[in-house]
């Protein structure tokens, strides 16, 4: 018997790899003799480097970036084993995990050191890239990497613009005589669960500016000094970022990658299961076992778990799902051959937490016992 297990992260207690061996353990301490595969999987978030460079047998590298504050740090990225896709995961460089909370600036906050990584990678000779724009801390409208690439913003008087959300509001156009020319080179797949669009009450300010430390009574602020950047992308590009579906991910890293890299968006789970040629990999399998920290209404759309379900169902191969908390939603359970929560009549959520690993374990384990028995 051959079960593959591809779980995501459980967040903020296992990554996925080792929710995946934790499951491993479960398995065979049913059956030492079942054949199990391992790829730990995410949804174009935090995580999904890790994921992807374990599950292809891929090569880290490393850079000297900026972090979101402007400060100098060291941070990864890497190249699939086909040794001609570069990963570029946004919050390594300009993440929302990089600063303490009372360190959320996003006045300030840049994304240039992702724009830093993506240079990087093409000094290495790399014109495949896939950019996962998850956990991001800034609300630039994509600005900073843009910067970090060569484009200038300048202000009615020829000047750059200073280098904050204030500045957006100064630009009259763009000086993209120094941007990066190996750009137009590349290909760019942009992994990115959300579709919200730049500015409105459903845009990047409005839907994710509050947890990066936008002050309620500022929304209206950020989103004019974004209105005005997209007016001048418009202009100049010809594309209106203002309401396209994406644009506003990341703080408008979305939009940026579209406008300027030609990005083209793609649903972080299915980049993933491509790039570890997961199909391939279902060939012969009996079950496939995956899981994250809380599975809800959101799984549905577009979360790891979900596409995992998927694909294995057009394969024939059943989905076991085993996540910290699962929310009673029918079309969600109907989604997998079994649905398992840690959290039950026997274990409480501050147990779940404080061993996680041995509870997913235990839990595996009693689910196939029943399966097998």
């Amino acid at each position: 018997m051959k079960i593959i297990i591809s779980p995501d992260s459980f967040k903020g207690t296992l990554s996925a790899i080792t929710a995946a061996e934790a499951i491993q353990s479960g398995i065979k301490d049913v059956n030492e003799h079942i054949q199990t595969v391992l790829i730990p999987v995410a949804d174009g978030g935090e995580g999904t480097l890790d994921s992807l460079i374990v599950a292809t047998k891929g090569t880290y590298y490393e850079a000297e970036v900026l972090d979101p504050l402007g400060r100098k740090i060291t941070a990864h990225f890497g190249v699939l084993g086909d040794n001609k896709t570069c990963v570029i995961e946004m919050a390594k460089a300009s993440g929302i995990t990089l600063l303490h909370n009372s360190e959320r600036n996003p006045h300030i906050a840049s994304s240039f050191g992702t724009g830093q990584l993506i240079k990087k990678g093409l000094d290495l000779g790399y014109r495949d890239f896939i950019i996962c724009i998850g956990g991001s801390a800034t609300n630039d409208g994509g600005v900073g990497m843009l910067r970090a690439l060569g484009l200038e913003l300048l202000d009615e008087k020829n000047n750059p613009v200073e280098q904050s959300i204030a500045g957006l509001l100064k630009v009259v156009k763009l000086n993209e005589k120094g941007f990066d020319s190996r750009i137009f080179e590349s290909n760019f797949k942009i992994a990115c669960d959300v579709n919200n669009p730049l500015i409105g009450e459903h845009g990047a300010t409005a839907v994710f500016g509050p947890q990066k430390g936008v002050p309620a009574k500022e929304v209206q602020y950020f989103d004019a000094c974004l209105t005005n950047w997209a007016n001048i992308v418009e202009k100049e590009k010809n594309i209106r970022l203002h309401d396209y579906p994406g644009a506003g991910a990341a703080g408008g890293m979305g939009g940026a990658l579209i406008a300027f890299l030609n990005g083209q968006f793609n649903q972080g789970i299915d980049l993933v299961l491509e790039a570890v040629h997961f199909n391939e990999q279902l060939s012969g399998a009996s079950f496939v076992v995956t899981g994250e920290g809380k599975s809800d209404r959101q799984t549905l759309h577009g979360k790891a778990p979900y596409g995992i379900a998927s694909t294995s169902q057009k394969a024939g191969v059943p989905t076991i799902l085993i996540s910290g908390a699962v929310e009673d939603i029918p079309e969600l359970v109907k989604c997998f051959h079994t649905v398992a929560s840690l959290v039950d009549k026997d274990v409480t959520v501050q147990m779940a937490m404080e061993k996680p690993a041995v509870h997913l374990r235990n839990k595996t384990k009693a689910i196939f016992q029943k399966i097998l028995k």
